[in-house]
């Protein structure tokens, strides 16, 4: 008695997570049902006459699988797609994509989806799962400072540094003597003998202003590159509203 082995390729249609299993096409299976070929009648049958007639299939790409066979992607019409999958020059089955539909084939631990938009996707039984690789990081900028040394009108020294912290003033003696440090956060510190020193920030710039509390009010106004920008003085003979007068900054 001959027997005959036969092993089929599986599909199913995907439609909103839940599967159904699709029929068979004719000529689907992986190896010869043995029946005896059918001669062509010289008469065609009335099921033939009354047969559509044939979908045009629009070739789109051949995509390798993970077991080494292959899918040809066809397109048939709008939101039409159809694959047939080939295990060298058998052609194991074809998957049908239609209406949003996605189709899902397996065959020996081979697994194939053909989606909606014509994209085909595989995968084996046991194979470790990819994982996307990390974005890498952004290089951290390097932490770069800068500083400028101001001799101000009092005679002192104001270390102006910009740097990853931020703006911020060293205020010295010429000796090197540290009296304080002002920033965004402490924007203000006094010396003992009538002396302010602030940092203000103007839109998206931050200025030094020293201020000579006992001389009247008079003040001057440097940006982080060391440059005298603004200058104003106090004139207590005038009335309040007249009394500040802006002087030109000589730099």
């Amino acid at each position: 008695m001959r027997s005959t082995r036969r092993t089929t390729f599986r599909t199913a249609a995907v439609v909103a997570g839940a599967a159904t299993v699709l029929a068979l096409p004719v000529g689907s299976a992986f190896a010869d049902s043995g029946a005896p070929p059918v001669r062509p009648s010289a008469k065609p049958s009335a099921e033939t006459a009354h047969r559509p007639a044939p979908v045009d299939r629009a070739f789109v790409t051949t995509v390798k699988l993970a077991d080494g066979s292959v899918a040809k992607v066809y397109r048939i019409g709008r939101s039409h797609f159809e694959a047939d999958v080939f295990s060298g020059s058998t052609k194991l089955d074809t998957l049908v994509s239609r209406g949003g539909a996605a189709s899902y084939g397996r065959s020996n631990g081979l697994h194939v989806v053909l989606q909606p938009n014509g994209t085909v996707t595989s995968w084996l039984d046991g194979a470790p799962q990819r994982t996307p690789k990390p974005a890498p990081k952004p290089a951290p900028k390097p932490e770069v400072e800068s500083s400028v040394r101001v001799a101000m009108p009092d005679g002192r020294i104001a270390k102006l540094v910009d740097g990853p912290r931020g703006e911020y003033a060293v205020v010295s003696l010429p000796n090197g003597h540290v009296l304080g440090t002002v920033d965004l956060k402490r924007p203000s510190v006094h010396s003992g003998d009538g002396w302010t020193y602030r940092l203000v920030r103007d839109g998206k710039r931050v200025k030094f202003v020293v201020i000579d509390g006992k001389g009247g009010g008079n003040s001057w106004v440097y940006d982080f590159d060391g440059r005298l920008v603004e200058r104003y003085t106090v004139d207590a003979t005038q009335p309040r509203k007249d009394r500040v007068r802006v002087v030109p900054a000589q730099g």
